[in-house]
């Protein structure tokens, strides 16, 4: 007699805070007959260990995905709906469907996936954590390739996120293409470049 397997899939996103680049999201299926030690929030992680445990959760995992929605998408949608967009993205991406998808946080997409929502599922699901580690090197290696592109921004320090730093920066030089034009922040440089023109 055959068993199923209980397929579970965890998702988290890495960027809904930042001013620029896309939200990313990753949905991982562990194998429970090949366990990874040492998976937590991707954030309580030094970065040597996040991009050593990245290696391994692809090598090791039943199945992995990352989903994401672009600038555009995010200004057309908003965060949380692009957001959810991505998350979709993410678990449609897997090439083993699940029976069960666990997001962290407090909402589920609208998605034909039986799922539920787990505050701080990051630090509680060895999934989620797993998802949340893929999402977080994932876009901090964009951050690092846009920063080759755009040098004078620094977005290798602060990743997009509105530090202050970025903020004079901004304010100084202006967004560029990648940036969420409906961001409140991005707004106000815009608008005070112009005045100020």
């Amino acid at each position: 007699m055959m068993t199923t397997i209980n397929l579970i899939a965890g998702v988290d996103e890495v960027g809904r805070g930042p001013l620029v680049g896309d939200v990313v999201t990753a949905a991982v299926i562990l194998d429970p007959a090949n366990p990874i030690d040492g998976l937590m929030d991707s954030k309580k992680l030094s970065e040597k260990k996040r991009e050593a445990l990245f290696d391994e959760i692809k090598v090791k995992a039943l199945s992995w995905s990352i989903g994401r929605a672009t600038p555009a998408e995010i200004d057309e949608l908003n965060i949380l709906q692009a957001t959810m967009l991505a998350m979709t993205r993410a678990v449609d991406g897997l090439h083993i469907q699940p029976n069960f998808v666990q997001v962290d946080g407090n909402r589920c997409p609208k998605w034909k996936y039986a799922s539920e929502a787990v505050v701080k599922g990051d630090s509680k699901v060895a999934e989620i954590s797993a998802a949340s580690i893929l999402a977080k090197v994932t876009r901090d290696r964009e951050m690092l390739a846009l920063d080759q592109q755009y040098p004078q921004y620094g977005f290798a320090q602060h990743k997009g996120y509105p530090t202050k730093v970025h903020m004079d920066i901004l304010a100084q030089l202006g967004p560029t293409p990648e940036y969420r034009m409906s961001f409140k922040p991005v707004q106000k440089a815009l608008a005070d470049r112009q005045n100020s023109k």
